[in-house]
């Protein structure tokens, strides 16, 4: 059989292959929001005057950069797992809680993505001027306003570059989720090359799509800089 045929033939595996493609952009969409922004709530947590608080976020940090991300998925996927079955154990008999993968996989991905974005947001504060916020404080303005108003759209401009390079990685890391047997577009691609003996065919087809996902992201990306970078020399 061609692979033409193998895969949009009848009996091709081009929809599993497509509904593992929509998986992996849920899970990158999902876990943008709390990794990107669990990682500015970590930036401004460093940047506090305690520094306990500091020594915590800096640990935090260093641990999720420091060991594989599919350890990360492990362990938040186990660990969640195991704090469910002891408030099963806590409401009583008849009580047994289930990890979703699919959650215990944006919750690992978010965890990662913090950690790493943190970095960026911290450079990207202190690159913004103080001058700014004193001004703006100057007028008038509580410090959620000179936040939301004056720091944080420089803040984006300046995050921009540092965060669309994370967020490829992030599109790519999301095939770590089908070691938890969800099914991605590593996990289709895995299922149909078992089930044809054509490896190289669909993990080539797995490569070109990550690949239109990559390449697609980065035009986006330098669109957007353009966007947040007009009336800047």
């Amino acid at each position: 059989m061609g692979w033409f045929s193998l895969l949009f033939g009848p009996d091709g595996w081009a929809p599993l292959l497509l509904r593992g493609t929509l998986i992996t952009v849920m899970l990158s969409a999902a876990s943008v929001p709390f990794g990107f922004g669990g990682g500015l709530l970590l930036a401004l947590l460093k940047l506090s005057p305690r520094r306990a608080v500091r020594t915590a976020c800096e640990a935090y940090t260093t641990f999720f950069r420091g060991i594989p991300d599919l350890l990360s998925l492990f362990i938040v996927y186990f660990g969640l797992q195991a704090l469910l079955n002891a408030l099963g154990n806590a409401l009583g008999d008849g009580w047994r809680l289930e990890m979703n993968a699919f959650v215990a996989g944006v919750l690992a991905l978010s965890v990662v993505v913090a950690a790493y974005s943190s970095e960026v947001w911290v450079a990207s504060l202190r690159a913004v001027p103080p001058g700014q916020a004193e001004a703006a404080r100057a007028l008038g303005l509580d410090p959620g306003q000179v936040f939301r108003l004056v720091q944080l759209p420089q803040l984006l401009r300046l995050a921009l570059p540092g965060l669309g390079n994370i967020w490829t990685i992030l599109i790519k890391d999301t095939s770590l989720i089908s070691t938890l047997a969800v099914m991605d577009l590593l996990r289709a691609a895995s299922e149909a090359s078992r089930s044809t003996a054509r490896p190289l065919l669909f993990y080539s087809a797995a490569s070109a799509l990550y690949l239109v996902f990559s390449v697609s992201s980065g035009f986006g990306q330098a669109y957007l800089e353009r966007r947040a970078n007009r009336g800047y020399s």
